[in-house]
């Protein structure tokens, strides 16, 4: 058994050391779980290659097995690693939003656990650009050869609010989470969710990027989720009991 995890800072005012980020990265290394914030809220994180961390993410969260997690990944790292096709359309996306708070749904490579994607043939990958989640990911990064991903869904039960503020996730999880605490999230929703796996764009779940961001950047608009897309792959964060609060 590993030592108990900790939070690494109290508050933005103990900013985070190298030192930090490495010790973060060997927990994930070693399939440990860790709190990180990105962009948009804070992140439950294990290794995305390891389907033993991937459970850990879904026994802490109670998330349903099915229900599939994003794959976050480094500037500079390379989501075809991922991918077992990338389409033209998911680089000209990269291009324009990554680092940014995008999620893109393309084939999974049979190489990739399917795990991450509750079964599906798709997997989720984005690139977030809080400057904590990035140190990080290059870090556990580096540890794989340059081909690590971050499993992360939000670091919240699940059904819970999304948690903006380490303090959120510190509240939730205790002292059971590893938590690396870089601030207040700046977007604090989650990513928006494009299907590029069928061959077509389809929005799965709104956010900071609208369709009109997609719209001009591919000369055509996103499909919008109507509840008609009997195909669409299941996405994180679109279940109708996702975000419930606890209050009456």
């Amino acid at each position: 058994m590993s030592e108990q995890p900790h939070s690494a800072a109290s508050s933005a005012a103990s900013p985070l050391t190298d030192a930090d980020i490495e010790h973060a990265a060997a927990l994930l290394d070693a399939g440990e779980l860790v709190a990180f914030p990105t962009e948009t809220v804070y992140g439950l994180g294990g290794d995305a290659a390891s389907p033993e961390a991937v459970a850990r993410i879904y026994a802490a969260k109670g998330r349903p097995a099915n229900h599939p997690v994003i794959v976050h990944l480094p500037p500079g790292g390379d989501p075809q690693y991922w991918a077992a096709e990338w389409p033209e359309a998911a680089q000209k996306l990269v291009d324009a939003f990554w680092p940014g708070p995008l999620t893109l749904i393309v084939k999974r490579h049979a190489r990739i656990a399917d795990a991450v994607s509750g079964g599906q043939d798709s997997v989720g990958l984005r690139c977030p650009s809080h400057p904590v989640a990035q140190k990080l990911l290059a870090a556990f990064s580096a540890r794989r050869g340059g081909h690590g991903g971050v499993a992360a869904p939000s670091a919240n039960r699940f059904g819970h609010v999304s948690p903006t503020t380490a303090q959120h996730v510190r509240d939730e999880f205790g002292a059971t989470v590893h938590v690396l605490d870089g601030g207040a999230c700046d977007v604090g929703i989650e990513s928006t969710i494009l299907d590029l796996s069928r061959g077509f764009p389809a929005l799965l779940r709104p956010g900071h990027v609208s369709p009109h961001d997609i719209a001009r950047v591919l000369g055509e608009a996103p499909r919008l989720p109507d509840g008609s897309d009997a195909t669409a792959p299941r996405a994180s964060g679109t279940l109708k009991a996702h975000y419930a609060p606890r209050t009456p």
